[in-house]
């Protein structure tokens, strides 16, 4: 039986942030290609129920995110349907692949069925990549994956580069797609979660998709920077070059990390440690206790630094990275782990961008939810980088809401970062 009464269907949807720390949840309708939000909520989730950004407690995560839906929809004065419902954690792969089809008609126009085609076959080869990353990582010869995210970063025809294909002839089409997979065990966790609140699951986005995608389309078209979503339980980071989307890398080490070490080196609960890293990080709290925190996160700041490293290294070892050796040098945070002046003052420093290549020191700047465009906030609450999630995966939604036939819809997504 659904928690929630329904009401007829209408231009509205939920978008669900399910954190490690916190779940928030947004009810957002479309006004004129806008998303407008009118409601939102956000519960703590407990200590057991979610872990390195996946969930571990499924009845525990329905619970807490039954009362921040309440608080959305009462807000909001109404109840959609639909969610959307982001997606992290390490064992989350997201990947943009190029694929290149010699067409036996090149005099033909090509069509909505053969992109379809070509889209497909690019996607079965992610697929068995994934398959094997995530066999190598887990110790599992055999995991079933499921596709997530699937998007057209760009397209050339003849070596010519189009925003739209459909209805160009041609002999050779070089498709650049980004696909994300995650475990079906993951995946199913999301569905019964959504089943657990009532809601139709429109959609699962991974969270460092949304926030790379959540710039409007005239600010996007030709950004090139680095996305750092700093959660609770996962870092998720995203690297866009000329409005296409590269890649997207996770690994599990976020804020409670930090505040597990402040509570253990300072002999506190979680609770009153948390408290206590939301004093530093706001700059109201004494100065010997500033002094004593920056000294207990010192080699948690150095590991999550490597972490971003790393990840980034992944990305310039990539076979697609060979062809523009640079990596963007704005790196955007967001997130409420973000807040820890440590991690932003950490990727300010020059030391780790020298094996990296970075044509100068990167520029950190803090994405805020007016940075959203594509968003309207009409509850006035959204104000934090903790907020910037959320109104990704709204953002994410727009094209998937409204009165449009479901084929169009699909090809809308498909093509939005590459119209951008």
């Amino acid at each position: 039986m659904s928690i929630f009464h329904r009401r007829p269907s209408v231009p509205r949807a939920v978008s669900l942030d399910i954190g490690t720390e916190f779940v928030k949840a947004l009810v957002f309708e479309v006004v004129e290609e806008h998303g407008v939000v009118i409601g939102s909520g956000r519960e703590r989730q407990r200590l057991s129920d979610m872990h390195g950004g996946t969930v571990t407690d499924i009845g525990g995560v329905i619970v807490t995110a039954a009362k921040a839906v309440e608080r959305a929809f009462d807000e909001a004065g109404c109840e959609p349907e639909a969610v959307i419902v982001g997606i992290a954690g390490e064992l989350v792969k997201g990947n943009t692949t190029t694929t290149t089809i010699s067409r036996k008609q090149p005099h033909a126009a090509i069509t909505q069925h053969e992109l379809r085609d070509i889209i497909a076959e690019a996607q079965r080869l992610i697929l068995q990549k994934s398959r094997k990353e995530l066999a190598w990582e887990t110790g599992y010869a055999e995991i079933d994956v499921q596709l997530v995210n699937s998007a057209v970063v760009n397209v050339k025809i003849d070596g010519y580069a189009v925003t739209n294909p459909i209805g160009f002839q041609g002999r050779q089409v070089e498709v650049g797609i980004y696909t994300a997979y995650a475990p079906s065990v993951h995946v199913g966790a999301i569905q019964s979660i959504a089943d657990g609140l009532g809601l139709d699951l429109l959609s699962i986005a991974t969270e460092p998709y949304a926030v790379a995608r959540c710039f409007g389309n005239d600010e996007s078209g030709d950004i090139s920077s680095i996305f750092i979503d700093v959660g609770g339980g996962t870092t998720d980071i995203a690297v866009v070059r000329s409005g296409g989307l590269e890649g997207t890398k996770m690994f599990a080490l976020g804020g409670r990390v930090f505040t597990k070490r402040i509570g253990s080196e300072m002999k506190l609960p979680f609770r009153e440690a948390e408290q206590l890293k939301l004093a530093y990080s706001n700059e109201t709290i004494s100065k010997a206790e500033h002094s004593q925190i920056v000294s207990t996160i010192a080699n948690d700041t150095e590991v999550w630094l490597s972490g971003v490293e790393l990840a980034l290294e992944e990305f310039c070892n990539s076979e697609r990275f060979q062809d523009n050796r640079l990596l963007p040098n704005r790196i955007y945070l967001c997130g409420g782990g973000s807040l820890l002046p440590d991690l932003k003052k950490a990727l300010e420093t020059k030391n780790w961008t020298k094996g990296l290549p970075f044509a100068k020191t990167p520029d950190v700047q803090y994405i805020k939810p007016e940075h959203i465009s594509n968003i309207i906030d009409k509850t006035g609450s959204l104000q934090g980088v903790q907020d910037v999630t959320p109104m990704a995966l709204a953002n994410i939604a727009l094209d998937l809401i409204g009165s449009e036939a479901t084929s169009t819809k699909a090809m809308n997504k498909i093509f939005k970062g590459l119209r951008a």
